[in-house]
């Protein structure tokens, strides 16, 4: 077993590993940031009121889950005939207080706002309308995302959909999404994701489509 190591050079995890540093100010985050270098597939928190500091190392069926639940909201926007603007790997960061980085965000009511950015700055720039966590080997909570105040959060885990909504001060978990009100995502979201991994993404992605076309009765 190789154990997580960080040195001024190096940041060095295996795949599934998660390593917390505590007592950590926002200087210490930013240095982490710029010593990733090419391990984009690192993902690294940081709270300002936990003083927390969380390093992580996605399997590949993190991946692979974020990959189809993404093509799955694509095809709820198209179905609901919407533009977006998506954005995978993002790190969102209000200064002093948190920085995270999604597994997947999309930008809807706000997409106009974010086009032709480069970078997201939230002391500017809306957050995400929705953002998509998939926990594995880590636990994501909602506070993780409470200064960044995205309106509403997916949290992808065992099998199960959880759907939070950003009340003005905190979080609310949710049985309905307000992206897609009308549609019964904690059930059939968990159903198609398990079938990308049983027959294949494309084509649960296409017996998606076909399933959202008949329950529509009109083409996208």
């Amino acid at each position: 077993m190789v154990l997580p190591t960080i040195t001024e050079d190096t940041i060095d995890l295996s795949p599934g590993d998660e390593l917390i540093l505590r007592f950590r100010n926002w200087e210490d985050y930013e240095n982490l940031l710029s010593r990733r270098q090419d391990k984009a597939g690192l993902r690294i928190r940081y709270n300002a009121a936990t003083r927390e500091l969380r390093i992580m190392s996605p399997l590949p069926k993190h991946g692979k889950n974020a990959d189809i639940l993404a093509d799955l909201v694509k095809a709820l926007l198209r179905y609901q005939r919407k533009d977006w603007e998506a954005y995978t790997p993002i790190t969102l960061k209000r200064v002093s207080k948190q920085g995270i980085e999604p597994d997947y965000c999309f930008y809807i009511q706000n997409r106009e706002r974010i086009l032709g950015k480069e970078e997201i700055d939230l002391e500017v720039d809306p957050p995400p309308d929705l953002v998509i966590e998939i926990d594995l080997t880590s636990a994501t909570k909602p506070e993780d995302y409470q200064a960044i105040a995205a309106p509403e959060l997916w949290i992808y885990r065992r099998s199960q959909l959880h759907i939070y909504l950003f009340d003005g001060q905190q979080y609310q978990e949710s049985q309905t999404s307000v992206q897609f009100p009308n549609l019964d995502l904690k059930t059939f979201i968990p159903e198609y994701v398990d079938r990308g991994w049983q027959i294949g993404s494309s084509i649960a992605l296409r017996e998606f489509e076909q399933f959202l076309f008949a329950i529509n009765e009109r083409p996208f």
